[in-house]
């Protein structure tokens, strides 16, 4: 789920980008920096470094594309982010979701299944690539227990998940002009590790 916020000035060399998605909110903040010269988002070195070590990998018949996909890490806030990834590279988190409503607000593009992106910490260091392996939108109200138990926050349960969410999507669903609700679409995504390093 993706959100735009105020940046300082002077604005820094990366564009930030928010998604809610975790123990508050997913907070993806693109690693990707702006080219001056043609208004396109370049990677950094390191993202295209970790990329390529992820390629090469694989047997050539097997290669994704060479251009990276989008880098990201998660929640607003170092400890978070780090926790989080570190829950990603162990394993143990395997889903995250996200206000379907943000998407169409923003123009963005759902995720499809086989999308990579790379996790990186706090600190825009790669930690792992996942991949989607599944997407479905479903009301607020019908995420079930298990899926909560994917995410891998807090004690996984389904209780907690809805209270976290619910704080976060109602502040969300403030900022885009809609009225927060039990039957709200989320994107509900599985996805898996296929690379740490």
């Amino acid at each position: 789920m993706k959100l735009f916020l105020t940046l300082p000035s002077p604005l820094p060399d990366y564009f930030l980008k928010v998604y809610s998605l975790t123990r508050l909110q997913k907070s993806i903040h693109s690693l990707y920096e702006m080219s001056h010269s043609h208004n396109i988002m370049q990677p950094p070195d390191k993202i295209i470094t970790y990329w390529q070590s992820y390629r090469a990998s694989l047997p050539d018949d097997q290669r994704p594309p060479e251009t990276p996909p989008e880098a990201w890490y998660f929640c607003d806030n170092e400890a978070d982010a780090n926790e989080l990834g570190a829950l990603v590279v162990a394993g143990i988190k395997t889903a995250t979701c996200s206000l379907l409503w943000v998407y169409e607000n923003e123009t963005e593009h759902v995720p499809q299944v086989g999308d990579f992106s790379i996790i990186t910490n706090f600190a825009g260091d790669p930690l792992g690539i996942i991949q989607t392996t599944e997407i479905t939108i479903r009301p607020y109200d019908q995420v079930d227990a298990q899926f909560a138990a994917d995410e891998g926050e807090g004690d996984r349960s389904l209780r907690y998940w809805r209270e976290a969410h619910w704080r976060f999507f109602s502040r969300e669903c403030a900022q885009i002009g809609r009225q927060i609700s039990q039957d709200m679409p989320l994107v509900c995504e599985r996805f898996r590790l296929v690379f740490r390093g």
